[in-house]
């Protein structure tokens, strides 16, 4: 018996096996849990239907999270397929490039409310439109991924880094909101991690390095600890644990550097 044997979840954000998101896929399929899984654009179809392909039972929808209708869609499409949720990942988020490379300073009111709309409200809005699905289980988990630039400047993360602040709000106010209707909604922290999204950071490499010389553990952490943290949330081991950011870094955050 699996741990999640019988459950099911959805996971937005995967774009290629080195996916944060496909690590938490795998380390959800693998305990039991049967996945649907949205992708973006036909650019990135074939990368998700391929991989979802390996993990039996999986379903697959389009989504681009800043539409209410696509997003309503997806819903719809699980509600028919699924029947129920447990788990939602959310595992998304993008800023113009422009708004990474240059001064904070000089982002553009468009940039800002782009990578707020897509890196923060769109939890927002999954989770409201999931609920009604969410409601269904005895222990429903959202998880968002967020990390450390929410707290502290990281060179290159930029307006991102304010976006992830707010989705950690987002996630406090979310678990206080619903709470009471028995879903819990926490965010994991991860360090960084070689993924596509990480390498439109600027100087992405040097942070590598920098955080394995730095972090108590002296490596960066891995894939597969980022999907067993997730693991852990979306199972009923975590069944007090709502509201928080949980870091996954081999200890960087706690240091004074």
């Amino acid at each position: 018996m699996g741990l999640l044997d019988g459950r099911t979840g959805i996971i937005f954000g995967v774009a290629n096996k080195r996916s944060i998101a496909w690590a938490i896929a795998q380390a959800l399929a693998g305990a039991g849990m049967r996945l649907a899984f949205t992708y973006q654009g036909d650019r990135l179809k074939e990368n998700v239907t391929e991989l979802a392909g390996t993990l039996p039972g999986s379903v697959i929808y389009p989504c681009d999270v800043a539409s209410d209708a696509e997003v309503g869609a997806v819903f719809a499409g699980v509600a028919r397929d699924l029947g129920r949720l447990d788990t939602l990942v959310h595992s998304v988020a993008f800023a113009q490039r422009e708004d990474l490379e240059g001064d904070f300073v000089a982002t553009s009111r468009e940039g800002f409310r782009v990578a707020h709309d897509v890196s923060a409200y769109s939890l927002v809005g999954l989770v409201r439109a999931a609920l009604p699905l969410l409601e269904k289980s005895d222990a429903a988990s959202v998880i968002a991924m967020t990390y450390l630039g929410s707290e502290r400047v990281a060179a290159g993360y930029n307006v991102m880094g304010v976006a992830k602040a707010s989705l950690e709000a987002s996630v406090r106010y979310l678990a206080a909101n619903l709470g009471p209707k028995r879903v819990r909604v926490n965010a994991i922290s991860a360090g960084p991690v070689n993924t596509l999204a990480a390498r439109g950071v600027r100087g992405f490499t040097e942070m590598l390095k920098h955080h394995a010389e730095k972090a108590p553990l002296r490596r960066n952490v891995e894939l597969r600890e980022v999907g067993d943290t997730a693991l852990f949330l979306a199972s009923r081991m975590a069944s007090g644990i709502t509201g928080e950011v949980i870091y996954v870094d081999c200890g960087y955050s706690i240091m004074v550097l």
